[in-house]
């Protein structure tokens, strides 16, 4: 559920595949107190098959609150599982990726948005029915539902959408307001289709009593309080936030939700972020390197990152 001491999700960083890892989100919890955090999709698989090790995947700091993490997979036996065992790591909301156009994942074992190729016979809606008796904190079924250029699968949108509201479950839907294409997802991702704001808007409309974030193709706070005051309800951003994390979450505190910034100038965001990385190290074995642990830091502290790297090189 979403936790009730947090202010609400207005702006939250999307879950992006090996960048959204634990060192991303220190870096940004030092910059923004608010913008609700995600984490890399997790395959359900690795939740499960990892249960002797789950810490190296699931295990966070508290001051990365409010923080959601994001599972995918098809399988509806490990789906629970995963969530029965992720719950345990007392994440705010645990977030179902039901759409994700990306070959890593739409390509393998039903992931993201094959999961709505059939609007007759959806496994997403299969996963609904088995995955609710199992959650302790409200379970987001939709994760990052990407519009597609097919109907079929905008026809299955729908009827997830008609299944919660007939199980009278609230539930909140993150929208991708880009087309996508399975056969052409790696040339989308990479050229950035068209947005399609307008399928947004018409859920907002048909679904009044739905809760709908938007996500995709918004840079900066202005442009979240833009779409908010159009009706969203949350702004999810992603490239943005992670390759600009000062100018972005920097502003996330004052701008969208009008409480004081952490007042930490860039130096002394270095200073803590350098006191976590060296706790971190090689924490694993030989997992995390200097590398992962600095690479949040080369796009907002380009120079810090390389005169870390090099003093542990030498």
């Amino acid at each position: 559920m979403v936790a009730a001491r947090y202010l609400p999700p207005w702006f939250s960083v999307a879950p992006m595949m090996e960048w959204t890892d634990n060192h991303y989100r220190t870096l940004a919890r030092l910059i923004s107190k608010h913008a609700w955090l995600y984490t890399e999709m997790l395959a359900a698989e690795t939740i499960v098959f990892q249960k002797g090790n789950l810490d190296r995947f699931l295990a966070y700091t508290p001051e990365q609150h409010p923080i959601v993490l994001q599972i995918g997979g098809s399988n509806l036996e490990n789906l629970a599982k995963a969530t029965e065992l992720a719950n345990a790591y007392s994440y705010d909301e645990i977030n179902f990726n039901c759409g994700c156009p990306s070959p890593r994942v739409a390509g393998h074992g039903c992931f993201g948005v094959r999961l709505m190729l059939d609007p007759k016979e959806s496994l997403l809606l299969k996963q609904c029915q088995l995955l609710l008796p199992t959650q302790v904190f409200r379970l987001v079924l939709s994760a990052v539902l990407v519009l597609t250029i097919t109907i079929h699968i905008m026809s299955s949108v729908i009827l997830y959408i008609r299944f919660l509201r007939n199980h009278q479950l609230g539930i909140s839907s993150y929208m991708r307001g880009r087309h996508c294409s399975m056969a052409l997802a790696q040339l989308i991702i990479e050229k950035i289709p068209p947005l399609k704001y307008e399928y947004y808007y018409a859920l907002l409309r048909d679904f009044p009593d739905l809760r709908f974030t938007i996500n995709g193709g918004i840079n900066g706070v202005n442009e979240v309080n833009a779409a908010r005051g159009e009706g969203a309800h949350g702004v999810m951003v992603g490239r943005a936030a992670y390759h600009n994390p000062w100018n972005t979450l920097g502003h996330v505190d004052t701008a969208v939700y009008g409480v004081p910034p952490t007042n930490l100038t860039r130096r002394q965001v270095l200073e803590k972020y350098q006191a976590y990385g060296e706790s971190e190290l090689r924490k694993y074995g030989l997992k995390p390197n200097v590398r992962d642990v600095i690479r949040p830091l080369f796009w907002s502290f380009p120079l810090g990152a390389w005169k870390w790297l090099v003093e542990a090189q030498s």
